[in-house]
């Protein structure tokens, strides 16, 4: 979002609820400035960091009464991240959608062992879409979970009607983890894909793919919806998505799912 875009839903939100909620800002976007002013002075009660070094932030959020929660790859940046004064940690797991860890590390190896190197609460990320999986994620130690994917195909979200389809109708294996030389992303396999695939193997370079990737390309794939040339972010559990449900009816179901499970004996 751009700076007076963040500050109109930051508003939209308060008059919705009463609530806590937060706000999820990537470091490495432009006008972080202006996003870090927006949410000190719009009050915002939590705020996700990602893509970048937790150390540059956190501590003016902290002072401006702000919990601060960072999403990590690995246990060493989880360490760091709770040496640079963050409230909590994200593990998220290399079958997430988006920015992504080049270590590939997955949800179920990572947690428990960000779990072990912190004492700051962990949430798991990546490959969350069921209460079943968010279960599993809490047996494994983490205090939550972080849940991207399955959101992306509700009327609320503002992603392109067709790219909710094109999740609603990949199957396993649509996604790979791809640019990894310049910032780890999970994408479907489509026109923009197959480009990047065919650089890297020819030995291209960082700025080539730099290039290549250009400016606004995620905005064109999941926003604007050219589902060829777009830039199309999603998790590997988008293989188990099959219909577009309003959040509320999400968040109920994967409840209800966790519910049932948790009562279920173990066999």
């Amino acid at each position: 979002m751009y700076p007076d875009v963040l500050r109109e839903h930051i508003t939209k939100c308060k008059k919705a609820t009463d609530k806590p909620f937060g706000v999820n800002i990537p470091l490495i976007y432009p006008d972080i400035n202006s996003h870090i002013k927006t949410v000190i002075e719009e009050k915002v009660p939590v705020v996700f960091t990602s893509a970048g070094n937790p150390k540059t932030w956190t501590t003016q959020l902290n002072e401006a009464g702000i919990t601060v929660v960072h999403v990590v790859s690995s246990s060493a940046f989880a360490k760091k991240a709770e040496d640079a004064g963050c409230d909590a940690v994200v593990a998220e797991g290399f079958e997430a959608g988006g920015h992504n860890g080049r270590e590939e590390t997955t949800t179920m190896v990572l947690v428990p062992l960000v779990k072990k190197s912190v004492k700051i609460p962990v949430l798991a990320a990546g490959g969350i879409a069921t209460g079943r999986q968010m279960l599993a994620s809490m047996v494994l130690g983490a205090e939550g979970v972080q849940i991207g994917s399955r959101f992306v195909c509700t009327p609320e979200a503002s992603s392109h009607t067709d790219f909710k389809e094109a999740v609603i109708n990949s199957g396993e294996g649509a996604t790979m983890l791809s640019l990894k030389q310049v910032m780890p992303v999970r994408l479907i396999k489509n026109g923009f894909y197959e480009t990047i695939k065919t650089a890297e193997e020819q030995g291209a370079s960082k700025e080539q793919l730099l290039q290549i990737l250009g400016r606004g390309r995620a905005k064109k794939g999941m926003f604007e919806g050219d589902l060829e040339d777009g830039e199309l972010e999603i998790g590997q559990v988008c293989a188990s998505i099959e219909s577009i449900k309003p959040a509320g009816e999400i968040v109920r179901e994967i409840w209800q799912d966790f519910s049932l499970a948790l009562l279920q004996p173990l066999i």
